[in-house]
């Protein structure tokens, strides 16, 4: 029983595999395919049979009329003595044509036919019918051919028979009939064959598919479907869906990142939250003391409440909730509401902002996030472009807010002459809570440049840093509406 068990095993295997293959999709409209083909080519081939039998019986059938019309003219002219002499020459030349002439009461007078059923000489039209041939020894059993004749009455009770065997029609019906049987099958063994290879080839493939897919459930985002390259149907469903693998890795990159980041960045802040409350506890002693705790303690709640809030709006633009509230709007006035609205807060720090967007520059998309997404840029500009050891014969600090048209996309620049960003660090400086060492003494969460790159991907675009020699240009590039509208 042992030494059977592991053939038993190996042969369950087989027939589970078997069974896999079987209720494959595949499989089955391989079979439905064979099907529908096997019965188109069986009707072809019966419908070219029976024609090909009905063709002959009318050949068979107008030669004989022939032959009768012409022995029945050969006994008008001379009656039953030339009749019977013709047939008697006539039945002597080899081939399938059949004669027998009769009396009235059976005697035969001439012909090639003998050993025929009662009653054939007294029936009359067509009949097919077994015969013997009369140059053949006579056997026992009954006549091994078949004719298709035509029994004919003439004056004074004599009958004249004249058919045709119909050996060589059954003979061709036989090889269509073979012919096509061997066709069903051949077409039914390919198709079998075919059907087989194809779906263990599809299987092999879906079974890849399904071992990366239970990798990617047990915790490897950095698995991907295969690809075979032959761009049909399942390496198309393998790219998209390695798209949004790559999304999704994304998105669990940035959340694990969000997690450790508000761990370490917002600790600092709670903490002296605390440490401030406990020691206006601990050592104040008047209602003034007091109160510049309590304003102190709510100026950093609205910090850490402006971190959420900013954390929120990201989480929102990349989930693309906001694609709901999208709508035909003109940035160029967002941008000039923008400049507007932070020209008091450029004046103060020294700094010019001018705003260049007069043509109307049309986007589909969420205003309020593209507005929220381009102040962010200008306010990191103007907190940022001022820098201490900035040389006094420096020309004087300009900000640029731009709005413009650029073939099929819009952009949105904010370019200023400040000390601008490192390459090497402009990638990081999209990240979240990422400061760079220049801005840490400056108040932020490092999260601006963040929600900036998050709108710009929720609108099919991007947001890249480059360098405004000197300074830094920020460029949101966004795909446009559609054709410029003219300001009327």
């Amino acid at each position: 029983m042992n030494q059977a068990s592991p053939a038993n095993e190996k042969a369950s295997r087989s027939f589970s595999a078997l069974g896999k293959l079987f209720r494959t999709t595949t499989f089955k409209l391989t079979l439905v395919y064979l099907t529908v083909f096997a019965l188109f080519a069986v009707a072809l081939l019966g419908y070219f049979a029976l024609n090909t039998r009905r063709l002959i019986t009318e050949q068979i059938t107008d030669t004989v009329n022939a032959e009768i019309t012409g022995l029945s003219e050969q006994y008008r002219l001379g009656g039953i003595r030339r009749l019977v002499l013709t047939v008697d020459a006539r039945a002597r030349r080899p081939g399938s044509s059949l004669y027998l002439v009769t009396t009235f009461n059976g005697d035969t007078l001439a012909g090639n036919v003998t050993a025929l059923p009662p009653g054939i000489l007294e029936s009359s039209g067509w009949i097919e019918t077994p015969y013997r041939r009369l140059d053949e020894t006579e056997a026992a059993g009954q006549p091994s051919h078949i004719a298709l004749v035509r029994v004919f009455q003439l004056p004074g009770g004599f009958r004249i028979l004249v058919g045709r065997d119909l050996e060589e029609r059954e003979r061709l019906y036989d090889i269509v009939l073979s012919a096509g049987r061997w066709s069903v099958a051949l077409v039914i063994v390919l198709g079998l064959g075919g059907g087989l290879f194809v779906t263990r080839r599809v299987l092999r493939r879906v079974d890849a598919m399904t071992e990366t897919s239970r990798s990617i459930m047990a915790g490897d985002l950095g698995e991907r479907l295969p690809v075979d390259g032959t761009g049909d149907e399942l390496d198309r469903l393998a790219e998209n869906l390695n798209i949004m693998l790559e999304r999704i890795e994304a998105l669990m990159h940035g959340l694990k990142e969000v997690s450790d980041n508000i761990a370490h960045d917002l600790k600092t802040p709670l903490t002296r939250l605390r440490n401030r409350t406990e020691e206006a506890l601990r050592t104040a002693s008047s209602e003034g003391e007091y109160r510049a705790a309590l304003e102190g303690t709510i100026e950093e709640s609205d910090g850490l409440i402006r971190t959420f809030n900013a954390l929120l709006m990201i989480a929102r633009a990349e989930s693309g909730q906001a694609r709901d509230d999208m709508m035909d709007f003109d940035a160029a006035e967002v941008a000039r509401d923008i400049g507007e609205l932070y020209e008091p807060l450029a004046d103060e720090k020294g700094i010019a902002l001018k705003v260049d967007a007069e043509a109307p520059a049309i986007l589909k998309g969420n205003r309020d996030l593209v507005s929220q997404a381009l102040a962010n840029l200008v306010d990191n500009a103007i907190k940022y472009c001022v820098s201490p050891d900035r040389p006094a014969a420096a020309p004087p600090l300009e900000i640029v807010v731009r709005a413009a048209n650029e073939g099929d996309r819009l952009l949105l620049t904010v370019a200023d002459n400040g000390p601008g960003i490192p390459e090497a660090d402009r990638t990081r400086a999209l990240e979240r809570f990422v400061r760079l060492e220049q801005s840490r003494s400056l108040p932020g969460s490092g999260l601006g440049l963040s929600l900036a790159a998050a709108v710009a991907r929720l609108h099919g675009g991007e947001l890249t840093l480059a360098d405004n020699q000197p300074g830094l240009k920020s460029i949101i590039a966004l795909p446009r509406a559609g054709p410029l509208q003219m300001a009327g």
